[in-house]
């Protein structure tokens, strides 16, 4: 018997990135994703497996696309506030571009749901690791002063990430004020904003603030 199409499990998976942000885990179903892939929904389980394995191999490509290009921007020799500025500008982008998915993995960790859960429990402890080595690295050469890392870190995400969540879900819900909405790519979501902002965390770092 041919082996169906390798094409099928890339189809799938790009059909489930477009659901899981509406439906979530529990929502999600085999054959909804079928549907979508325009395949027969027993491919589901020939390239994956399970429901879950499917779920786990959707979330695990998106981040893993994003922990390499963090990885790249992070090492060389290069100045360490340079590769730190650039390490951080990916996962704004990353952040930006793929902000429903990652609220409803919260939403489906918070719920309870295991494939979020282990997610989060796997890959968080990845990307702060490299963002957390080079905060280090940058103290070590006297670039930045000594202070907590972990209000070093959760003030740097708290300025570079944060508003792109709380942008996100507001206009998910259609809460930008109007008078704001013109604002919001050049102000929150543009390259030149993210820069603005990371440069700004990074000088009040700088100063011991």
């Amino acid at each position: 018997m041919p082996r169906p199409s390798q094409d099928q499990d890339q189809a799938l998976l790009a059909a489930g990135a477009e659901l899981y942000p509406q439906l979530g885990c529990a929502g999600l179903s085999v054959r909804r994703v079928a549907e979508a892939a325009g395949v027969n929904p027993a491919m589901v389980h020939y390239h994956f497996g399970s429901k879950d394995a499917f779920l786990r191999a959707l979330l695990q490509q998106h981040y893993e696309a994003m922990f390499s290009a963090l990885q790249l921007n992070s090492q060389g020799d290069g100045d360490v506030m340079e590769r730190l500025t650039s390490a951080l500008m990916g996962l704004a982008r990353f952040v930006r571009e793929h902000r429903p998915l990652l609220t409803r993995v919260w939403a489906d960790a918070q719920a309870g749901e295991a494939v979020a859960q282990d997610f989060l429990r796997a890959n968080a402890p990845r990307h702060l690791g490299v963002l957390m080595a080079l905060l280090q690295e940058a103290e070590a050469q006297g670039r930045l002063p000594r202070q907590p890392m972990l209000t070093r870190f959760s003030f740097l995400m708290g300025a570079v990430v944060a508003p792109l969540l709380l942008v996100g879900a507001m206009q998910s819900i259609d809460a930008v004020p109007a008078p704001l909405r013109a604002m919001v790519d050049g102000g929150v979501l543009s390259d030149e904003a993210l820069l603005r902002r990371i440069e700004w965390a990074l000088l009040g770092l700088a100063s011991g603030a």
